[in-house]
């Protein structure tokens, strides 16, 4: 059953060009980005402020916090408010939590900015399913994989960026320079975003009760929204726990040398835009399947690589492309759901994740304090079989042609 929304009509007069996509797609990721500069530099920030690692990991976990509550109360906007008028105010927010961060006293306010911040940075999420609406059809799929593949990298970059700023310029500058990014962006945004269809004459109640109605009747949606907590859920227990790892021994690496691992990850956001392709030839099972199995693989070689620098980077490489490979084959199917509607599609999906992400955040942070790395690689594993455990039922139970809209 697909659920009734309010009707917009969706032609496009012009086909969404090349240099629009990859406007997207750097916008997106430079975006998101402000949610990941912290990762690489816990362990600077708890000797910073003499915090422990569980009071450090916090500054994560409620920068994503502010992500989630963002993607359930601003992202339901872009079906209400024309995108190039949102997304530069709330950039223009973000700008602002971040030159703050950048004087936090105390380790406390920095944790309790993180929700500002996190807010701020679901302008991606309003940008992602305004480039999938401008798409043509036969390329919707090539295009979420595109613009996915920039907000991937942003957020595997962003710790490269901050890992080498604050090694050579102290964990300050990381947010100057992530204020003054956010600033220009809103600029450039707001000058270049094209137009968009009329939007819904409803009101913002209205719209939130539609996120909860298509979580409700859409069971694509929370099935796909299962596996993208689950996948963000496992991202966020390593990423988040990989600077203490890398700080100790054997390896004693500084803030540059944690943040240059972003560089690996990398190579796995290649997968986004490779799964986006595949889901277009009507292969979301397959993707899906294929993806949640690397994920807790790719925990048992990070277990392994506590001791061996290349199988740590293997690791890396192979869990980046599971989680991504399965969140790009997620979004690439909610968005057939509800054309009208893709605003509220990705605030339900997104506050899903992000909600998977926080958990992840918190409880890899604990399991790091208390097991070491061990309980770490022990806890994504189990997460990771979850996931592809949830993949192999899905198959099974819908056999026949590939997955479609309800």
């Amino acid at each position: 059953m697909t659920t009734k929304v309010e009707q917009i009509p969706q032609h496009n007069s012009r086909p969404l060009s090349r240099a629009m996509v990859l406007l997207f797609a750097f916008s997106c990721g430079a975006t998101v980005a402000n949610l990941y500069y912290a990762q690489p530099i816990l362990n600077t920030l708890a000797r910073s402020f003499g915090a422990s690692t569980g009071a450090a990991g916090l500054v994560v976990t409620f920068a994503q916090i502010g992500y989630a509550l963002g993607l359930a109360f601003l992202v339901p906007l872009g079906d209400l408010i024309a995108r190039r008028l949102l997304v530069p105010v709330v950039l223009v927010v973000t700008a602002i939590g971040l030159a703050a961060s950048a004087f936090a006293p105390t380790i406390g306010i920095l944790t309790v900015l993180g929700i500002l911040i996190g807010g701020g940075s679901v302008a991606a999420q309003l940008l992602v399913p305004m480039a999938a609406s401008l798409a043509d059809d036969e390329e919707r799929g090539h295009v979420v994989g595109v613009v996915m593949s920039g907000l991937l990298m942003g957020i595997l970059l962003a710790r490269t960026v901050s890992g080498i700023l604050a090694q050579v310029l102290g964990w300050r500058a990381v947010f100057v320079l992530a204020a003054a990014i956010s600033a220009v962006l809103a600029i450039v945004l707001r000058r270049h975003l094209p137009a968009e269809e009329e939007r819904p004459r409803v009101t913002y109640g209205q719209l939130l009760a539609g996120v909860a109605r298509l979580m409700a009747t859409e069971s694509t949606l929370r099935r796909r929204a299962l596996f993208g907590a689950l996948g963000f859920g496992t991202f966020s227990v390593f990423w988040t726990t990989m600077s203490f790892l890398l700080a100790g021994a054997p390896y004693h690496y500084g803030a540059m040398e944690i943040g240059l691992f972003g560089l690996v990850g990398a190579g796995g956001a290649l997968m986004a835009n490779f799964a986006g392709r595949l889901v277009d030839r009507g292969k979301s099972r397959t993707t899906t399947l294929i993806f949640a199995a690397l994920i807790p693989t790719s925990f048992v070689m990070l277990g392994w690589g506590r001791h061996s620098l290349l199988i740590l980077i293997l690791g890396i490489l192979v869990l980046d492309a599971g989680v991504q490979g399965l969140h790009v084959t997620n979004q690439s199917l909610i968005y057939r759901l509800a054309p009208d509607a893709r605003s509220r599609v990705t605030s339900a999906y997104m506050v899903s994740c992000f909600i998977g992400g926080a958990v992840g955040s918190a409880v890899g942070s604990e399991a790091f304090t208390l097991y070491h790395w061990a309980g770490v690689c022990i806890l994504g594993v189990l997460v990771g079989i979850g996931a592809l455990i949830g993949a192999v039922v899905d198959s099974l139970q819908r056999t026949g042609v590939d997955e479609t809209v309800n």
